[in-house]
């Protein structure tokens, strides 16, 4: 059982998620790191309670590890509009951290899975796909290319085995995670292109930063129920 604390630290995420975003588009880059930071802590701090109640310890660790090394992306993503000189590097660092949290979510979930010769190369297919068309619509740096490459493999492949776990057991834990799961897919689509897209728009940025969110949320919330 989710206890109703939970819920009211969400809320508390989401208007700090909401305060930042509005700080980022006037452009308070300072001001941005701290909302978003604060933000970021709220479902760590989630994470953190539901590790304490957990019966599944092991499923729980791996789930805070993902949620710190996510709210350690946030900051290092927000920190290259502050360090511009090195704002490639950060970013990198960020999307590094943000992979290693899908590793954490992914090594979560594979206990669970009944099929993943069947999951992981559906996950395979789709990410070299997706990965396909984002390449021939955008121009991106061989670099970004690489932890691209690496970085969408990994969440698709891990959306791939939520969605199979929840067909395979359809439980309320499951279809938490799988629905974060691709509601990361999503935010992470939309933030390429709108990083690297010919326009950059806020309402493509608010989709982004609302459904990477809601998505890490979810994922905490299941830690209560394993």
């Amino acid at each position: 059982m989710i206890p109703a604390i939970v819920y009211l630290i969400s809320l508390l995420g989401l208007i700090l998620q909401a305060v930042f975003v509005y700080t980022e588009n006037k452009k308070d880059y300072l001001k941005a790191v701290i909302f978003k930071g604060s933000a970021s802590l709220m479902f760590v701090l989630i994470g953190i309670l539901g590790y304490r109640a957990a019966l599944d310890i092991s499923y729980a660790k791996m789930v805070l590890a993902g949620l710190c090394l996510g709210a350690l992306g946030d900051i290092l993503l927000n920190l290259r509009f502050l360090f511009q000189r090195n704002g490639q590097k950060v970013f990198l660092l960020g999307i590094a951290a943000f992979f290693a949290g899908h590793i954490m979510y992914l090594l979560a979930l594979i206990p669970f899975s009944s099929h993943l010769l069947i999951s992981v190369p559906i996950g395979v297919v789709c990410a070299a796909l997706l990965l396909t068309y984002i390449f021939r619509k955008l121009s991106v740096k061989p670099a970004f290319k690489i932890f691209g490459i690496f970085y969408l493999g990994a969440i698709i492949v891990m959306t791939s085995i939520a969605i199979e776990c929840f067909i395979t057991e359809t439980t309320f834990p499951r279809f938490l995670f799988a629905f974060g799961a691709v509601l990361f897919t999503i935010s992470d689509i939309v933030l390429i292109f709108n990083t690297f897209g010919d326009k950059t728009t806020l309402p493509r940025r608010i989709t982004n930063l609302f459904c990477y969110y809601v998505a890490q949320l979810l994922i905490a919330y299941t830690i209560f129920l394993i």
